[in-house]
């Protein structure tokens, strides 16, 4: 079983910066390609930024330049760091995984963390 933990959400003014980690815990053999999700209330989960596992990160056009998707292999987590934050970024951010256990492979999914910009 693999467990995956989000953290780092919170309060931010508008401009404002935060960082999101992701960690993956459990009967862990590899890990595959990592993203990040949000949901905003009354929207549709969106897909904010994927890394592969050969390390090729892409962004939706809305984050683009302000948003930066990285990780730790040793420590089994990733990172979403969030420049320029605006209003429009509120949402629960939900990080995906794709690994290998000790069974299978499979999509495991954190909790979600909230991210609120406001004045």
């Amino acid at each position: 079983q693999v467990h995956v933990v989000e953290s780092g959400g919170g309060l931010v003014q508008p401009g404002g910066s935060l960082r999101l980690s992701c960690a993956a815990s459990g009967s862990i053999v590899s890990i595959g390609h990592r993203r990040w999700y949000r949901q905003a209330p009354g929207k549709h989960r969106e897909l904010v930024a994927t890394l592969s596992s050969g390390g090729i990160t892409t962004y939706a056009d809305s984050v683009k330049g302000r948003f930066t998707i990285s990780r730790d292999n040793a420590k089994n987590t990733m990172y979403l760091q969030m420049n320029i934050l605006k209003p429009e970024d509120t949402a629960v951010y939900y990080c995906n995984v794709d690994s290998l256990s000790s069974t299978d492979w499979g999509s495991y999914w954190g909790q979600g963390t909230q991210v609120t910009v406001s004045s």
